[in-house]
């Protein structure tokens, strides 16, 4: 399977204060055999190092999309956002 081929999928994750998971959450997705996807998190105003954590995974994977919500939206307003910009067939 060739990604020019392929479907683009987006993976939306809602996201606030899980630096303790987020690094796992990434590296799962990344890890999986079908590549051609791209993985939107939108980040609800996180106070913890989540944020910090998902910008070090961008340097080196331009498949990772980070939205920031200005306030505290809830998960509902996340996955909507986050909905909003995805570009895949499948999401």
């Amino acid at each position: 399977m060739t990604i020019l081929s392929s479907p683009l999928i987006s993976v939306i994750i809602p996201i606030y204060n899980v630096e303790e998971y987020i690094l796992e959450a990434i590296s799962c997705i990344q890890n999986q055999t079908y590549k051609n996807l791209e993985i939107i998190i939108v980040d609800d105003c996180s106070t913890d190092n989540s944020r910090l954590i998902i910008e070090q995974q961008m340097l080196t994977d331009n498949r990772i999309k980070l939205i920031c919500n200005e306030t505290n939206r809830k998960i509902v307003y996340s996955l909507n956002k986050g909905l909003s910009i995805a570009s895949g067939i499948y999401i």
